[in-house]
């Protein structure tokens, strides 16, 4: 009778101990990160059947993050991308009305700005991406599912990824991670080891949608590059030659080198300041020989997207040096970036 009345009363509890160095890391970065980490809500308009009156409704989640203490926050494109209107939620759950400030959909990236009293505006640590090292301990904070403030763990996989924006243009040098990344989570942070940002999680690799132990992340150095650029002029700005490329088609009939073709000079455009010539026909539709960009700056190119990425990292006004072909020699032209209106 006594081992059975013992075995009605709550069993004694164990002493645990101090918790592990790297718990108490996670504990911290936690705690440290996620009043900067927020959730986004988009909204669409919807018309009544019957009454014809227009209300708002939600239309999906996602993540993001405080930026500074103006009330700018970042997240990814395609979170917002469609919507009518957007709302930000605070890790202390208090709400705002968001506006777009601008987007750049070859990086997945958009900044919203949400009017709130700077004491709530903790903006994210700041860290860099160019020095990462595969194995190294990150964490992704963000509302998968819906769910608030969900922390998850992982290492760094692989570097260098290539993966692809909304709009089909490749992001290069993203980040492989095995850190959770599920729906919701999508614009939220990639933190390093001491609670810095280092990415932008911004899709997965699954069949199914949900995590399977592959994620990617925007790098930080990119994001630190748009970001400005974006609260600054509303858009990313990128400087142009004023060239029309040809299509792949063009270059494997005519069997050109890796590079941009030209089927198209802008008139007085950076491009023919500098003397580039395009492709084109004479009279009797035989094909006139033109150029052929196949570096710029000493870094090869081997197309137009290529080539669009290293002008994202040039300014208007700045001068490049071009590495042209044409006719099976080469040569170096120099030109001065403009934009794409030039």
């Amino acid at each position: 009778m006594a081992g059975a009345a013992q075995a009605q009363q709550p069993r004694p509890v164990a002493p645990r101990g101090p918790l592990e160095a790297a718990e108490q890391n996670h504990i911290r970065v936690f705690k440290k990160v996620s009043p900067s980490v927020v959730h986004i809500t988009t909204l669409a308009y919807q018309r009544d059947f019957f009454s014809m009156n227009v209300s708002e409704v939600p239309r999906g989640t996602g993540s993001g993050f405080i930026w500074d203490e103006a009330g700018h926050i970042v997240t990814n494109f395609h979170v917002i991308q469609g919507a009518n209107a957007a709302k930000v939620t605070l890790a202390d759950q208090s709400t705002f009305e968001a506006e777009l400030v601008g987007a750049f959909e070859d990086r997945d990236l958009a900044v919203l700005r949400i009017k709130a009293p700077k004491d709530k505006l903790l903006p994210i640590p700041m860290g860099a991406s160019r020095d990462l090292q595969v194995g190294q301990q990150v964490y992704a904070i963000g509302n998968p599912f819906g769910l608030d403030q969900t922390l998850t763990t992982g290492i760094v996989s692989a570097l260098n990824r290539e993966i692809e924006s909304m709009n089909r243009r490749s992001i290069r040098g993203a980040i492989q991670t095995d850190a959770a990344i599920n729906p919701g989570n999508s614009g939220g942070p990639l933190l390093d080891s001491a609670g810095r940002l280092i990415g932008v999680n911004t899709s997965i690799y699954s069949p199914s949608g949900a995590s399977a132990g592959i994620g990617f992340a925007i790098p930080a150095d990119e994001v630190n590059r748009v970001v400005p650029r974006l609260i600054k002029d509303g858009r990313f700005i990128r400087p142009a030659l004023g060239v029309t490329a040809g299509s792949v088609q063009l270059s494997q009939a005519l069997r050109l080198p890796k590079g941009v073709a030209l089927v198209g000079v802008a008139e007085g455009g950076p491009a023919d300041r500098a003397g580039l010539k395009p492709f084109q026909r004479d009279r009797r539709g035989r094909i006139v020989a033109g150029d052929v960009i196949t570096a710029v700056d000493g870094q090869a190119v081997a197309d137009l997207d290529d080539m669009l990425t290293l002008l994202e990292d040039r300014r208007i006004g700045e001068r490049v040096n071009l590495t042209v072909w044409n006719g099976g020699k080469s040569r170096q032209v120099g030109a001065v970036l403009g934009t794409a209106t030039d």
